[in-house]
């Protein structure tokens, strides 16, 4: 089915508060639901868990919400504490721009004396257990008179845990003239009873889940503070060294901003979203193509257009919004009977919406630790090495074999000649790494960077103050960033050198216990 564009359904400040969230244009269930809604219709939504529900009802309820008129409007039944939570959080952020609009979670385990004196200050979406709601009933502390919408979410568990005379005894105290909707994973003869007794000839929507058909694609998830995302980031394209790789984010600010640090790290990388002209699109498609960018960021509609067939590695920098976004990225690679790699970033209570995304595709998605820089290394190694046995395998050598039977005649053995070359080559090659950020030798530890900053002891400075900034600001992990001297008017920290670009320019301004710094890369030390 047609997807729908927001901008065409709702309001401009809903519309600024969808976009706030990552969403670019409605799911499934949204374009087949919130219409219907919005008319005023009764609906039942048959949809899994992690397909956009909660927006396609909450979004509708919010734009009719009246928000002179104080009184409870809306009420939502979930299963859950821990849903009822959930689903708050989402319809506070929907009416981000919305003046005037109260939302209140009420639900078992929390005093009921605080819910009581936040009803008591005017609330007009109550999204409660259906234990807790009948005791405010009870209590008259909710007045259902003024009630216009009720929503029944997650109706297959709230019936499947025994609320069904609960669910029956709140719906009888509803207002006649109201709208009902029902959302549900399965459609149960009891759910069926239900629709059928207090629902006005309602619009029945089914979204049917999609299997995850990738059998090419390993696909692996690292939980990961937001924080160490960029660096996780770098350290993958490192070790695996793709010759095109897609990475996803949920927004276009999201994708601006990691573009930006990519570049400054060095990478080939360019972002496309929907703010960009479709000539702008066509350039950097192009570039994608021809390999003069091998690290695309996107938005998925942005990534829509794209048809490539040797992207070897998708990285979701963050978890989709909606499940079918999943299966149409990691889509992307593994294509042509190669195989390609899917990498999840998982920060937080992403964890839940990644368990929604193995339910819903009904795949198993392998959890793997963060490398460490050991194992950055360690796969530079062997890149040399790769590299060297090929040089073996098909160079003429002649010349130099010449040069190592002459050592050898000097009694240097083979085995030492051979690991004095590689010796000098890799040394040559870090070389080569360290001299292209442009910092020189700043006398620094092999592989970082020493930076001078004007601030030490006496601004009441410690070293974990300045690792703490940095971690900040950056997204770096302290167990990367290396030593930090503080004297008394100034610092120095060490930080690796595929980062020292991005600290540098990022560091600039920042102000550590109310001083702004200055940073600098360091003199080379005095021995």
């Amino acid at each position: 089915m047609e997807k729908l564009n927001f901008k065409d359904i709702i309001s401009k400040p809903m519309v600024k508060a969808v976009l706030d969230m990552g969403f670019e244009e409605a799911t499934p269930i949204q374009s087949l639901a919130i219409p219907y809604i919005m008319e005023g219709r009764d609906v039942i939504g048959q949809a899994q868990t992690g397909t956009g529900k909660t927006a396609a009802f909450g979004i509708p309820i919010l734009e009719k919400i009246d928000p002179k008129f104080k009184e409870l409007q809306a009420i939502i039944l979930c299963p859950t504490r821990e849903l009822a939570i959930q689903v708050a959080e989402e319809l506070k952020k929907l009416s981000k721009y919305l003046k005037n609009i109260r939302v209140l979670p009420i639900y078992g385990g929390q005093p009921i004396e605080r819910q009581i004196k936040a009803l008591d200050k005017g609330v007009q979406i109550v999204i409660g257990t259906p234990g807790r709601v009948m005791d405010h009933m009870g209590r008259g502390t909710l007045d259902m008179s003024t009630v216009r919408i009720i929503v029944l979410d997650e109706a297959d568990e709230m019936l499947d845990m025994g609320f069904r005379d609960d669910i029956e005894f709140v719906l009888r105290d509803m207002p006649d003239e109201r709208q009902m909707l029902l959302f549900s994973a399965t459609m149960s003869r009891e759910i069926l009873r239900l629709t059928k007794k207090y629902q006005v000839n309602p619009e029945f929507l089914k979204i049917v889940p999609k299997e995850l058909t990738v059998p090419e694609t390993q696909q692996i998830y690292f939980e990961v503070t937001e924080k160490m995302k960029l660096e996780l980031l770098s350290r993958l394209l490192d070790i695996h060294n793709p010759n095109l790789s897609l990475v996803f984010c949920n927004t276009k600010r999201r994708v601006d901003r990691l573009v930006s640090h990519l570049q400054v790290r060095g990478y080939l990388a360019d972002g496309l979203h929907g703010d960009l002209t479709q000539k702008q699109r066509d350039r950097v498609m192009n570039k994608f193509r021809k390999g003069t960018i091998d690290v695309l960021v996107a938005t998925d509609v942005a990534a829509r257009g794209i048809d490539v067939d040797d992207i070897e590695i998708v990285f979701n920098y963050d978890v989709p919004n909606d499940d079918e976004y999943y299966v149409h990225r990691i889509g992307r690679t593994g294509r042509a009977g190669k195989n390609g790699k899917a990498f999840t970033f998982v920060s937080g209570k992403e964890i839940y919406r990644l368990r929604d995304i193995q339910r819903y595709t009904k795949t198993s998605i392998e959890q793997q630790e963060i490398p460490t820089l050991h194992h950055v290394q360690e796969m530079k190694t062997d890149q040399f090495i790769k590299k060297l046995k090929n040089v073996i395998n098909t160079e003429d050598l002649e010349k130099q074999i010449l040069i190592v039977e002459r050592l050898i005649q000097e009694d240097y053995t083979s085995l030492e000649t051979a690991a004095a070359l590689m010796k000098m080559a890799m040394t040559e090659e870090n070389t080569d790494d360290e001299s292209d950020n442009g910092f020189g030798n700043t006398g620094a530890s092999p592989g970082m960077v020493r930076f001078f900053l004007n601030i030490g002891r006496k601004d009441r400075i410690k070293a974990k103050d300045i690792v703490r900034a940095v971690g900040d600001k950056t997204g770096l992990s302290s167990s990367i960033i290396g030593k930090v001297d503080v004297y008394d008017k100034f610092s120095f920290m060490e930080i690796p050198n595929n980062s020292a670009k991005d600290v540098y320019s990022m560091m600039k301004g920042v102000k550590i216990k109310g001083r702004t710094i200055n940073i600098e890369p360091a003199n080379k030390r005095m021995k």
